[in-house]
């Protein structure tokens, strides 16, 4: 019965609708309740499937040959005619360079968007899961072997002896069928995901790096370096997440 008050508010918690208060306190709830975050979850890839539902239906080739054909097809005006409409002409393909260069970069955002909020989602599963990681253990010569031969790429782990996190372990993931490593770590009481990919097999363009941004109530960063793509996310604080970035970015360099 607890937890209905909670769910009645969800679609307004995920929709970022909540006041700042509301939003902590929904936020501290699904930390320890996997029932909600499950349910949080499941919510998120069902927005996410009507989402891309809406975007399947395109023009198909033909549709657009057969257009093309028809306006070929007509007969040319007069040079004089076609010379006094020019301007208006010119102003057209503008517009329409305008509106498709301007779908290309919304398509790109939507896209890159929609890959943070995949990842959003490995980490809140993960921290809805009875069992967070497969390999137990705070030592980074232990976690990074057990990734051999499970991963097609290597990477490296940065020393934690003069810092406030904690490695916890690591897991095997798959974001769109690309399989990648998971690491868990730890500051104070929040838990932090950094997820490791190879750049070539990643769907969209994310570019080189982008700054420590808010994504679904969680705070995340995304990176390229030496092939692979980092993303780093948690409900820690900014700053947090991005020290961590910082550590990670100086082992790979």
């Amino acid at each position: 019965m607890a937890c209905e008050s909670w769910r009645a508010k969800l679609d307004t918690y995920l929709d970022n609708e909540l006041s700042s208060e509301e939003a902590r306190s929904f936020d501290a709830h699904l930390r320890n309740c996997p029932a909600c975050a499950l349910e949080a979850l499941s919510r998120v890839q069902t927005k996410r499937r009507v989402q891309a539902a809406g975007k399947r239906f395109t023009p198909s080739a033909e549709f657009r040959a057969r257009i093309q054909k028809s306006v070929a097809s007509r007969p040319q005006r007069s040079f004089g005619l076609a010379w006094r409409w020019a301007p208006a002409a010119l102003a057209l393909v503008l517009v329409a360079g305008g509106l498709i260069g301007g779908e290309y970069w919304s398509a790109q955002r939507n896209r890159a968007d929609q890959v943070f909020a995949e990842v959003a989602d490995l980490h809140v599963a993960n921290l809805a899961g009875s069992s967070p990681v497969d390999v137990v253990s705070s030592d980074r010569h232990t976690v990074k072997p057990w990734f051999q031969g499970k991963i097609p790429f290597a990477f490296d782990l940065p020393e934690l002896q003069n810092s406030e996190f904690s490695l916890l372990g690591g897991r095997m993931t798959y974001l769109e069928q690309t399989p990648g490593a998971h690491l868990i770590y730890q500051v104070r009481k929040h838990k932090i995901s950094v997820f490791i990919f190879q750049e070539g097999s990643m769907p969209g363009q994310l570019g080189d790096s982008r700054p420590v941004t808010k994504k679904l109530s969680f705070n995340a960063t995304t990176w390229s370096q030496g092939g692979l793509r980092y993303f780093v996310i948690g409900d820690a604080s900014a700053g947090d997440i991005d020290s961590l970035a910082r550590l990670l970015q100086t082992t790979a360099s």
